[in-house]
C-alpha cells in the first residue's frame, strides 16, 4: 500500500458500526450499525446512497447476494430482512430465531440464506419459498458467524461459536462434516479460501488458526 492514511471518511452513523461488507462490484460498501439502521455507500464518490431503517434493535450483520441485487441484514431484534438495492425496500422478513441474529450469508446458488443466532442455531432459508427450510442445532452456545464457501455446484457451510469450535456442514443436506476444535475461548469468525483449500478461525484466545483441507475431510 502506498499510504497508511485513510483515503476517505464516511460519516453518518450515530453510534457503533457492528459490521461492514463490500458489494460484489467492489465499488460499494454496506455498513450495519447499532443505531438500528444500515447504509449503502459509493466508495468512488465517498457518498451515501441509501440509509434504511426497519429493525427494532441494532443491526449486527450484513451480507450481499452474489449478483449484487439484494442485501440481507440480521438484527439483535432476532429478525433477518432481505432488501432490494434497486428500490431500497425490504422484500423479505425472516422470522424464526428466538434470539439475536449475529450473522447472515447468501449461498452461492443464490436461492438460500444462512443465519447464525444467539439461540445456538443456524437456520437455512429458501428465498423462493420465503421460509426456513432447515434449522441446524449447530452449537452448544451462540453462533457468532456463518459463512458459505465454494461454488453453486460444490459448496459448504461454516459456523463459529462461543463454544470454542467452528464446524463445517454439507450443502445441501446440512450434515456435519467436521468440528474444528483447538481454540481455548470463543470463536468469533470463520472464513474459507476461494478454492476451499484453507479455513481460518479467529478467537477470543488472541489467536487465529489455519486449517487445511486434510483437517476438513
Amino acid at each position: 500500500m502506498a499510504s497508511t492514511r485513510p483515503v476517505a471518511n464516511l460519516p453518518g452513523h450515530g453510534c457503533r458500526v457492528a459490521r461492514l461488507n463490500y458489494h460484489p462490484s467492489g465499488r460499494f460498501l454496506g455498513t450495519a450499525c447499532y443505531d438500528h439502521s444500515w447504509r449503502f455507500w459509493d466508495l468512488e464518490t465517498s457518498s451515501e446512497i441509501l440509509h434504511q431503517e426497519g429493525h427494532s434493535g441494532p443491526v449486527y450483520s450484513i451480507s450481499f447476494h452474489r449478483d449484487g441485487s439484494l442485501l440481507a441484514t440480521g438484527g439483535l431484534d432476532s429478525y433477518c430482512r432481505v432488501w432490494d438495492l434497486r428500490t431500497g425496500r425490504a422484500v423479505l422478513f425472516l422470522e424464526g430465531h428466538l434470539k439475536s441474529v449475529l450473522s447472515c450469508d447468501f449461498a452461492p446458488d443464490g436461492y438460500h440464506l444462512g443465519t447464525g443466532s444467539e439461540d445456538n442455531s443456524c437456520k437455512i432459508w429458501d428465498l423462493r419459498q420465503c421460509k426456513s427450510i432447515y434449522s441446524i442445532p449447530a452449537h452448544n452456545n451462540m453462533v457468532t458467524f456463518c459463512k458459505f464457501a465454494g461454488t453453486s455446484n460444490n459448496s459448504m457451510l461454516l459456523t463459529a461459536s462461543y463454544d470454542s469450535t467452528a464446524k463445517v456442514w454439507s450443502h445441501k443436506g446440512w450434515m456435519p462434516l467436521k468440528s474444528l476444535s483447538g481454540h481455548d475461548n470463543k470463536v468469533m469468525c470463520v472464513d474459507c479460501s476461494w478454492e476451499k483449500k484453507y479455513i481460518v478461525t479467529a478467537s477470543y484466545d488472541r489467536t487465529f488458526k489455519l486449517w487445511t483441507n486434510k483437517s476438513i475431510s
